[in-house]
Parts: C-alpha cells; structure tokens; sequence
C-alpha cells in the first residue's frame, strides 16, 4: 500500500514537471551552496592538516607578538639571538632554526616585483626547511659560509613570478644587491612558500640592517611525546630572562596542535557566516515548496474526496501529500549536490592550474552526500506539512462538490 503511495506522488510530479521543476530551484541552489561550502572547507581542513603533518610533531614555533602583527614590524619586544642561546639550555631540546623576514624589492630580466626575503643562519637552516617540507629540484642548500646566494621557491623556475624562469646560476638583485640562484625548489602547494626566497642570515642583516632581530623560532623537541613538555619548558625559561610573567608575556609559544585550533576555529566561524546566508536560499526553497503543496492541494480537491470516498484514511492523505513534498525537496537535492560537485572541482582546478595552490580541494565524503540529500528531503517535508495536513481534514463531501 504504501509503496503505491510514492508512484502516486512521483506522477503527480512529473504530471506538473515544469512547476515542479521551478518549485525545485530554490532547494537546487541551497544544497549546492551548502555542498561548495562543506566542500571546499572540509578540502582545506584535509590539505592544511596534511602539511602539519610533513612538518612533523616533534616542532612548535615561536613568535614575539611584535612581529604577529607583521614581519619587520618593529617594536622593543622583539626575539634576539640572546632568545636563542636560552632556549639551546633548555633540557628536550633537539635542534631548532631561527629566521628574520622583511619585504624587498626583486629585479630579474628587467622586471620588478616585491616579495617577502627570508633571513636562515646557514649553519642553523635544516629544523627550518624541515618544517616547511621545502625540498630541492635543482642546486643545493645554502651552506655555513655561503654569502650572496638565493635558494627560491618553484614559482620563479615556472615562470609565475617573472616572465622569465630563473635557474640556479641565475642572478637577481635584491634591494640593490646582486645574489646568485644556488637551489630552486620543488612545489609545495601553497603560493607563499612556493614564492619564498631564501638568503644566509648575515646578508639579510646586512640588507635591512636588523642587527640581531629574529622574527620566528622553529624547535625541534626530542621526541614527539615531549613536544608539549619542552614547549612548556621554553615558554617558562624565556619568560624569566626577558623578565615577564604570564601577563605581560611578549611572546607566543605554538605547537601544531595549536596552529591547527586556531585555523579551525578561524575557518568554522567563516564557514557559519556563509551557511547562514545560504540558509535563505533554503528558506526560500521551502516557501516554494508549500506554496507549490498548497496550490496543489487546492487543485486536487475533488480527487481528495473521490480517494476518501473510496477508503482513503485522512493518514493515508497526509502520507501521499509529505511524499510529494518531500521528493521535492530530495529531487532537487540530487541536483542540487551535483551542480555544487561541479562548482567545488571547479574552484580545485582553478585553485590548482590559475592559482597554483592545492590548499582549495574539492572533498566528497559519503557522510556529506547522505546528509545533503536527508536534509533536502527533510526541507521538502516539513515544507509541505501544512498543506498535507489541510488536504487529509478536507470533509469528504464537501471536496467531492468542489469545481
């Protein structure tokens, strides 16, 4: 019995295709921004924890809360190179790297650009370029000694910084000053460090006269079982050289965990603010859908009467009616996941072939396209409750008159 009541529903709709159709593209353009949306966030989420992961467990980094504010930025409060021998006493402590970042003018072939420079001791760099998953496609890392030569990221060698490729041989200057191409290096998925370039620490300081500015320490812990416990140990020891207690504390101290929370929390309260405003659509999609149920009910009076004339219980009336509705909602649910699947690869290839990025990826778990399509259905449903439940208390009689 109630299998025929689905065959009922399902002719009803195609009976009224076009208005069934129209009725849909609310709920097609809601799930298909709610499925880009979850999407892409679900992709990033995936693709930022997997590079949390190359960098390893066992490192966390420190920041002076001068420089979060921006990399050169100045302020009294910045890390020193005296930060550093403090931190190498610290008992779990493996090895670590610490870099200065400013912005410099970059001149190649004839054009110019600005770009960010980064400042690595080249005795010190291998916890640094660990940490960054950097690896070499052509020449070699800068060495102890090394004065005047540039390690860059895969953009240059590709032609997306310069119209020209740069090589390893080549030279660019940097604020005035010639350097030589030793190492470029091989993609890493994100547009900052594949545009990175990379100098001995002795030039930067040279270059921007920073003296003994450090603008972030990268610590490798022992193992990863003490990452938290040497991170604390750090925290405390830094804190009672620079003469600062909790409150006053300068600096911040993040292991990956933490990065991940904070970009997780970041990226949940966008993705909040932009399911709200997809939940007009939804709206709109359900006042659609009832108004198409109610027409319906009202065009369908007479056949009302002749089926609870014929033995139809009101539950029986009220079940067809949620069945429509709800296939309203379901149908153009499935149209609506498939055209926001399209859109969703559509940002991945732009991101990965215009942009050069695989951070934006398109992700399609099971979970997400059962709980689309359940909450499609279920939008159409609700929807359609009041005008089914008008049609099952039409008075047999009375719905049998009706012109």
């Amino acid at each position: 019995m109630k299998s025929s009541f689905f065959k009922i529903a399902l002719k009803t709709l195609w009976k009224r295709r076009l208005r069934s159709s129209l009725t849909m593209l609310g709920i097609i353009i809601a799930i298909a921004t709610i499925f880009v949306l979850i999407s892409v966030s679900m992709g990033l989420q995936i693709a930022v924890t997997e590079q949390f992961r190359a960098l390893g467990t066992d490192k966390f980094f420190i920041f002076s809360r001068a420089q979060i504010a921006g990399p050169g930025s100045g302020g009294s409060n910045l890390l020193t190179l005296e930060d550093i021998k403090v931190i190498d006493k610290v008992p779990g402590v493996k090895d670590l790297s610490y870099v200065a970042a400013g912005n410099a003018k970059i001149e190649f072939g004839g054009e110019t650009r600005y770009l960010q420079i980064i400042g690595v001791p080249t005795n010190r760099g291998d916890v640094f370029i660990e940490s960054g998953a950097y690896k070499i496609e052509e020449g070699r890392w800068l060495r102890e000694g090394d004065r005047r030569f540039v390690g860059l990221g895969s953009h240059f060698s590709r032609a997306l910084v310069f119209t020209e490729e740069v090589h390893e041989g080549d030279s660019i200057i940097i604020n005035g000053v010639s350097f030589k191409v030793k190492a470029s290096m091989r993609p890493v998925g994100n547009p900052v460090d594949d545009r990175i370039l990379l100098i001995p620490l002795e030039d930067f300081q040279e270059i921007f006269n920073s003296d003994d500015r450090i603008d972030q320490i990268i610590v490798q812990a022992e193992s990863s079982s003490q990452l938290r416990e040497v991170a604390s140990g750090v925290e405390k020891k830094l804190r009672s050289s620079r003469s600062q207690t909790e409150k006053t504390q300068d600096f911040t101290v993040l292991t990956p965990e933490e990065f991940l929370a904070t970009f997780d929390t970041i990226l949940g309260i966008l993705t909040s603010f932009l399911l709200g405003v997809a939940a007009i659509s939804i709206i709109v999609g359900g006042i659609g859908i009832a108004t198409t149920m109610y027409t319906s009910v009202l065009e369908r009076t007479k056949e009302i009467g002749t089926m609870k004339a014929v033995g139809a219980k009101n539950s029986d009336i009220l079940f067809i009616f949620l069945i429509e509705s709800g296939l309203l909602g379901f149908i153009g649910g499935i149209f609506g996941m498939l055209l926001g699947y399209g859109i969703a690869k559509s940002i991945e290839y732009v991101a990965t072939q215009k942009l050069n990025t695989t951070l934006l990826q398109a992700a399609a778990p099971i979970e997400l396209i059962i709980g689309c399509l359940t909450f499609a259905f279920l939008i159409g449903a609700v929807s359609g409750v009041f005008p089914a439940w008008r049609a099952s208390k039409l008075n047999t009689v009375t719905a049998l008159r009706y012109e």
